[in-house]
């Protein structure tokens, strides 16, 4: 038990990291875009910058997870990108995957540090 929190962090934050560092890097090949509404909307993210803004906090979030530097601040952090992974898969792709596991996972490891966050609901 003593090294689940840090196994499930592992886990929750490797995506993050890498998917994060693949925008800016480019070492995984990416799909053409589709005319598909997944594809027009991921274009328009991508075209406004917004998504700049989100994978430099994926990366940041993910390697505070990882690194067990502020984790408990990190996993409240990168709640809404996972939420907002889920809903895009959900009901905008269709397909949901990996969003489910990142929900899940996130909302383990905020459960297992509740402690952390009791006196924000007190």
């Amino acid at each position: 038990m003593k090294y689940l929190n840090q196994i499930l962090a592992s886990i929750l934050a490797l995506p993050y990291v890498v998917f994060g560092a693949n925008y800016f890097l480019n070492f995984i090949p990416m799909p053409p875009p589709t005319t598909d509404p997944a594809g027009i909307y991921s274009g328009l993210l991508m075209s406004s910058g917004f998504m700049i803004v989100v994978k430099i906090m994926e990366i940041v979030f993910g390697a505070m997870i990882a690194a067990n530097y502020k984790r408990a601040l990190a996993l409240i952090l990168i709640s809404p990108i996972s939420v907002n992974i889920l809903m895009f898969e959900v009901f905008i792709a269709k397909q949901p995957a990996i969003g489910i596991l990142l929900v899940l996972l996130n909302a383990i490891l905020i459960f297992r540090y509740k402690e952390k966050y009791m006196s924000i609901v007190s």
